[in-house]
């Protein structure tokens, strides 16, 4: 799907192609006639767009339509004009190019995810993570890690999930004594209660915390959702692995201060604090060094207390020249860690 960014948009331009349907009703003009309403967006921005014809039925929020229209200006703003729409059907658009997205398909990261557990020698824990996994349901595969910092994108739980997977293996072959199962365990289970903590359409897109999520919050209600897999699978009441995976969900935020009633207490439980806290770290300033451009400082971001830097990297510097026509580098590392990039 090749199309013109909303970011893009100019007045007088003419766009065919696919966008997401923020908002979408009938309303009615001073004169009494009928006209279609909506805000439709891509993951570049959103725009008002009408489509004078009181006929046609609203197409469905959070849903994908195809139009045809043209940009024209009202009170100094922006806005489409459509003149044709329809809804999309699957396969005619690319989701990415209209929302964010995790870089990896949810079907390959919840592969990944099913074959750590299938390759757990603890029997408990992969039966106990496996019916958390069946409670998680189909939601799992679209939901954000959170509303606005790290992992907010579509599949973005799974992406913070498989993420912090590999950094857990890449640990385990440097502290080799601890329990791989119990970590790798903990972290497929940490997060797995965001689904009913926050309210998400399919598109990954957050509009407000559930509840139970405001009432509890994802860390009470993962334990309680833990000791709920350890009913329905028949485990003891008093097996220690039920209550070690409790305690790491319940501690992974590290203090109480984030909302962990108590701190990690065990090897396991403190990786994985540790873990979680790099990953969802790394995401958000990758998010914020793709903002600010090179040699700059980004605003202070509020969740970091800080700015943050984006540096002159020299892959990114070797990368635009080869965009621009002329490669030029001053040290041959400049050179293969472009070729990294191929």
């Amino acid at each position: 799907m090749d199309q013109i960014a909303v970011a893009a948009f100019e007045k007088d331009l003419k766009f065919e192609g696919f966008l997401l349907v923020r908002t979408s009703e009938q309303r009615a003009s001073s004169n009494g006639s009928r006209y279609l309403d909506m805000t439709l967006s891509d993951r570049t921005g959103d725009m008002n767009a009408k489509m004078w014809d009181g006929t046609v039925t609203p197409p469905p929020v959070g849903g994908v339509i195809k139009l045809r229209a043209q940009v024209t200006e009202y009170n100094g703003r922006l806005q489409l004009r459509v003149n044709k729409l329809r809804e999309a059907e699957e396969g005619e658009y690319d989701m990415a190019q209209l929302v964010p997205c995790a870089p990896y398909p949810p079907q390959q990261m919840l592969s990944e995810i099913n074959d750590t557990l299938n390759g757990m020698k603890n029997e408990t824990l992969r039966v106990l993570v496996r019916e958390l996994l069946n409670m998680a349901g189909d939601k799992l595969m679209y939901y954000p890690a959170a509303q606005r910092l790290h992992h907010a994108e579509r599949s973005g739980l799974l992406h913070h999930t498989t993420s912090m997977l590999h950094t857990a293996k890449a640990m385990l072959k440097i502290y080799p004594w601890l329990d791989g199962d119990l970590l790798c365990a903990g972290v497929i289970a940490h997060d797995l209660s965001k689904i009913s903590e926050m309210q998400s359409d399919e598109c990954g897109n957050v509009n407000d915390y559930t509840v139970d999520g405001l009432l509890l919050g994802h860390l009470v209600r993962g334990v309680t959702q833990v000791r709920e897999a350890a009913r329905r699978t028949g485990l003891a009441d008093d097996d220690e692995y039920v209550l070690l995976m409790e305690h790491m969900v319940i501690s992974h935020h590290g203090e109480a201060e984030y909302g962990s009633p108590r701190p990690p207490m065990f090897p396991e439980a403190e990786m994985l604090h540790w873990i979680d806290l790099v990953d969802a770290r790394m995401n958000e300033m990758n998010g914020i060094v793709q903002r600010t451009p090179a040699g700059a400082f980004s605003e202070k971001v509020w969740s970091l207390d800080r700015r943050i830097y984006h540096p002159h990297y020299m892959a990114e510097a070797a990368f635009a020249a080869e965009r621009d026509g002329e490669k030029k580098t001053t040290r041959p590392d400049a050179d293969a860690a472009y070729q990294g990039l191929l």
